[in-house]
């Protein structure tokens, strides 16, 4: 009996899946080659003909989560007419992303705590892509005197973290929401709107200063 040939495409789009999930939940050290084969279904040998090891693993699981959404908020944002929609269109994008994917915020911040031991030099390059995007909204902004000068990583930082929290402390809310109805911990809040408080928000501290005519 002809032995059926294994479909080369789905079998790493499988093995992706669930090294997201478990570099995501368990971390990069604790997380091992034949976690992600059993999960996988696949032996590790295959992992490692597929993507040499588990760093180059890690690797194309980061890159092809930032590669995703840096193109969902260029596409979004063709055709914008202003920097303020380019500003919401892009909140928008990366909140409706990691809430969609909340294994991305999860492995960020995860990263982000250890100072990004576990990355190679090429995700500092696709990470940098997506802070690009936003230092060049705020700085077309502020020549149009639309902004107000700001300092882009802070704003980057405060949009990108805060969204980050919302995501991976959902279940925490939740349960701190059920401990104490009285405290709003906005566990019923919906992605959008967490996206447009954040947006309104930022928006607002943007806004050139303005002194009052007496």
């Amino acid at each position: 009996m002809e032995k059926k040939k294994r479909n080369a495409k789905v079998t790493k789009a499988k093995i992706l899946k669930e090294a997201r999930t478990l570099f995501s939940k368990q971390g990069y050290d604790a997380t091992t080659v034949d976690d992600i084969g059993s999960a996988s279904g696949v032996n590790k040998a295959l992992i490692y003909y597929y993507f040499q090891n588990k760093s180059g693993l890690y690797a194309e699981v980061m890159s092809e989560l930032f590669d995703t959404i840096y193109e969902e908020i260029q596409k979004a944002a063709e055709g914008s007419q202003t920097v303020v929609a380019e500003l919401e269109i892009f909140i928008a994008s990366y909140t409706s992303y990691a809430y969609q994917n909340p294994y991305f915020p999860a492995l960020l911040l995860r990263e982000l705590s250890d100072s990004g031991a576990h990355l190679p030099d090429v995700m500092f390059t696709r990470m940098q892509r997506l802070f690009l995007l936003l230092s060049d909204i705020l700085k077309r902004g502020e020549s149009q005197k639309i902004f107000k000068k700001s300092i882009p990583i802070l704003v980057h930082f405060m949009i990108i973290g805060s969204l980050n929290l919302m995501v991976t402390t959902q279940t925490l809310r939740t349960k701190a929401m059920l401990f104490d109805q009285s405290i709003d911990t906005c566990s019923q809040c919906t992605s959008d709107e967490v996206a447009k408080y954040v947006f309104e928000t930022i928006k607002k501290s943007l806004e050139p200063i303005t002194k009052e005519i007496k």
